[in-house]
């Protein structure tokens, strides 16, 4: 099953053409990003309990249709990409309008850092078994190769 959050969108979203401002869609990606894993219980106190932390190398934000000033929006969430060992990831997020028509789709990767070493790291086996509860994007892969 996918993971959707529903967002009553903010007056400061918007810019002074009464569309969202484009950084906007992506706060509320990472925002469902958030939710998720604190739903599954890595709250980020938890994160910093456990000495790691997401660190992104990639946003990538395609716009298909406008939205508009007070719209409610909803982000789905999809694991898109997981290497085997879970310490590199992708996200797709769609982000629709209230009339369910696709406004945007934002793709990130990424991977864990361990806090203290400022290393990318492998996560704990129930961040991985996190990762499996959701759903996987049509175009899923499994991420090959070393992180450097």
């Amino acid at each position: 099953m996918s993971y959707k959050v529903k967002f009553s969108t903010r007056w400061a979203d918007f810019d002074p053409n009464n569309h969202m401002r484009h950084s906007a869609y992506n706060d509320y990606a990472a925002e469902a990003r958030v939710r998720f894993f604190r739903e599954h219980g890595f709250s980020l106190s938890e994160f910093n309990k456990q000495n790691l932390g997401p660190v992104l190398f990639s946003e990538n934000t395609k716009f298909y249709r406008e939205i508009n000033l007070s719209e409610d929006i909803t982000v789905e969430l999809f694991v898109k990409g997981l290497s085997k060992d879970g310490r590199k990831f992708k996200f797709q997020h769609k982000i629709y309008k209230e009339n369910e028509v696709l406004a945007a789709e934002i793709e990130v990767y990424g991977s864990w850092l361990d806090l203290s070493l400022r290393k990318l790291t492998i996560p704990p086996k129930e961040i991985i078994t996190t990762f499996n509860t959701l759903e996987k994007a049509e175009n899923f892969e499994i991420i090959a190769g070393k992180i450097s």
